[in-house]
């Protein structure tokens, strides 16, 4: 047969198609804007609960009431904006990496656990810190997995012409 098989191929089968990720760039970034609401809200209920549930002075004195002073505010702007730079770099990656999800995955995990361990540094009491602690982690998981989802949704792999 030679360097051919039946068919006329080489041995050994084609080399393989180049592939690029073609992204959505609308869809990805309706599904970063929703989790950045998403994400606000979050940190908004996460002080009701803290301050109004478990009657703990989280980020600001008691006597700012259930949701507490501009602080809360910060906090809601804080979430919603990781968000959206969580949705800028799960697209740089799509369109920059091998397996951009994995490392998206590895990237805001990291994040996360770091913002879960900073409340720590602080001199608050204990119940304050792991309420801060909580509300942070729960933000990440919602970041990393809406925004990770959202990456899926809107890209796919393609043949380069």
């Amino acid at each position: 047969m030679g360097p051919d098989d039946e068919y006329g191929r080489p041995q050994g089968g084609y080399p393989p198609a180049p592939v690029r990720t073609e992204v959505n760039v609308g869809r990805l970034w309706a599904g970063g804007v929703a989790a950045a609401v998403v994400a606000a809200l979050i940190a908004m209920v996460g002080v009701l609960v803290a301050r109004a549930v478990f009657q703990l002075a989280v980020l600001s004195s008691k006597k700012y009431g259930a949701f507490g002073d501009d602080t809360t505010v910060q906090l809601c702007v804080a979430a919603a904006v990781a968000a959206l730079l969580a949705t800028a770099l799960v697209h740089l990656l799509l369109v920059s990496t091998p397996s951009p999800l994995s490392y998206f995955g590895w990237i805001v995990g990291l994040l996360t656990v770091a913002a879960v361990v900073a409340p720590f540094l602080g001199s608050s009491s204990v119940p304050i810190r792991l309420a801060e602690a909580l509300i942070h982690l729960i933000i990440g998981i919602a970041i990393g997995g809406l925004v990770s989802n959202a990456a899926a949704s809107a890209s796919r792999l393609a043949l380069r012409r």
